[in-house]
């Protein structure tokens, strides 16, 4: 009886699916496999749990992951590195597309992407896009210094990459999580303005930018507003 609601009913644990096909697949072949296993023993549950026969192995993950990607699914990566040491089970990350039609702001500057607005900051920052999307770069950076007035483009993983160096960045811009991510939080803490779940269109290493850190922040909870995104603008 799923999802019971009756006084003294006992909801039904596994009610529903999960939200992604990946913990869906996982959760119902390791159940598939328990109860299989736990049956096949002949033992009591108390018996079962405490038998280290009957214990999952590596092997028994690596065999579910392996159906998966049978299927032709890819996993999303939250590092380059994963794409970079395991392409084919990888989806290519959306990275910085250039379509040549970016729209243009009031003053006929091109708009090359836009972004959710961790914190207000008291203006706007120009500055130097400069990709940091590997470890090489990160050292490169730390033993060199960070240019000033870099503002670092960087994918999901950029909590970590460039933890020791963010409080040197004059802004980022992240293409992928939200503002309720650990690098929003962090560059929130260190009062480094940045954007999150930032699409770029048109945008190169090096390109001079003013970004629209100034605009108020996104709300977390609200449904997609393209006009209350901040604005990355080539300059």
């Amino acid at each position: 009886m799923s999802g019971a609601t009756e006084a003294g009913a006992i909801p039904d644990k596994w009610g529903g699916p999960a939200m992604t096909t990946t913990v869906e697949t996982y959760h119902s072949a390791i159940r598939k496999l328990v109860a299989e296993r736990f049956a096949a023993s002949g033992k009591s549950w108390e018996e079962a749990v405490t038998d280290p026969a009957l214990e999952l192995t590596r092997e028994d993950f690596e065999k579910v992951e392996a159906e998966l990607l049978a299927t032709g699914y890819r996993f999303q990566m939250s590092a380059v590195v994963s794409l970079q040491e395991e392409p084919e089970k990888y989806q290519a990350g959306a990275g910085v597309q250039n379509s040549g039609n970016q729209p243009t702001d009031e003053q006929g500057r091109l708009v090359v992407g836009t972004g959710q607005n961790v914190f207000k900051a008291k203006a706007d920052v120009t500055g130097t896009a400069r990709f940091v999307g590997d470890v090489e770069t990160v050292m490169a950076l730390l033993t060199e210094g960070v240019p000033e007035g870099t503002i670092a483009v960087i994918d999901d993983s950029g909590g970590t990459l460039t933890a020791p160096i963010l409080e040197d960045f004059a802004g980022v811009l992240c293409m992928g999580g939200t503002v309720r991510s650990h690098l929003g939080i962090l560059t929130r803490e260190y009062g480094v303005p940045c954007l999150m779940a930032a699409e770029l269109d048109g945008l190169a290493d090096g390109d001079a930018i003013l970004v629209e850190y100034s605009k108020p922040a996104t709300d977390a909870y609200a449904e997609r507003d393209d006009a209350a995104r901040a604005r990355v603008i080539k300059v």
